[in-house]
């Protein structure tokens, strides 16, 4: 039990490190979570920073949720009880995911938590997730935005592992990777919560230059 938990620690703290709040006060010496949307991720450091500092930001969330399932749950496994490593690689990717939503470096008040998602999909689902990153990908060039995108890459998941991946290849993931995939969707609705009422408002900002089909003016 001590193991694990030092563990769950360890990831949290991987999850802490607040990228786009660093890069904020380095760059421009502002608090982007008092800037553009709020939130201190990789899409409003875009808005505030450029895509450059933004594509920084993104990989080094990700890289922070990977590290914690691959890495640190991969080393710490034989040294703990849990006897299904799918299950402590969900356990530490959670808790990095919970330190970049919650960081212990900026009083609690991280991102929504997709970019360190993202990392953490990329660790238990390899094979899954480029084809959740295409429904995300497609749904941007559509849209332009970036929440709806982020809900239905989500919402995509289990839907890939359950329904069409089995179609193709002979790998079956884990049980317990499997009822994760049903929890994300979850996960990120209620992180997106607010979005989802402004894209029912119509009031939700989008990427417009993202975008492959735009309204012309007559």
């Amino acid at each position: 039990m001590a193991i694990l938990i030092i563990l769950l620690i360890a990831s949290y703290i991987a999850g802490s490190f607040p990228t786009s709040i660093l890069a904020g006060k380095f760059l421009k010496n502002i608090d982007i979570r008092d800037h553009g949307s709020g939130n201190a991720g990789a899409t409003n450091a875009f808005r505030l920073l450029g895509w450059k500092p933004a594509l920084f930001v993104l990989f080094i969330d990700g890289f922070k949720g990977w590290l914690s399932v691959k890495v640190i749950a991969g080393m710490g496994f034989e040294y703990q009880n849990i006897p299904d490593l799918g299950a402590l690689q969900i356990l530490c990717g959670i808790a990095s995911v919970l330190g970049h939503t919650y960081s212990l470096f900026a009083q609690f008040r991280g991102g929504k938590g997709i970019g360190t998602l993202a990392g953490v999909l990329i660790g238990l689902f390899p094979l899954a997730f480029p084809m959740a990153l295409a429904v995300f990908t497609a749904t941007l060039l559509m849209t332009g935005y970036v929440s709806l995108s982020s809900l239905l890459a989500a919402l995509s998941l289990p839907i890939i592992l359950l329904g069409i991946m089995p179609i193709f290849v002979s790998i079956h993931p884990p049980l317990s990777l499997l009822v994760f995939s049903l929890l994300i969707p979850w996960f990120v609705i209620f992180t997106h919560r607010k979005n989802i009422s402004r894209l029912k408002s119509g009031t939700e900002d989008r990427f417009e230059k993202a975008m492959i089909f735009k309204k012309t003016k007559d």
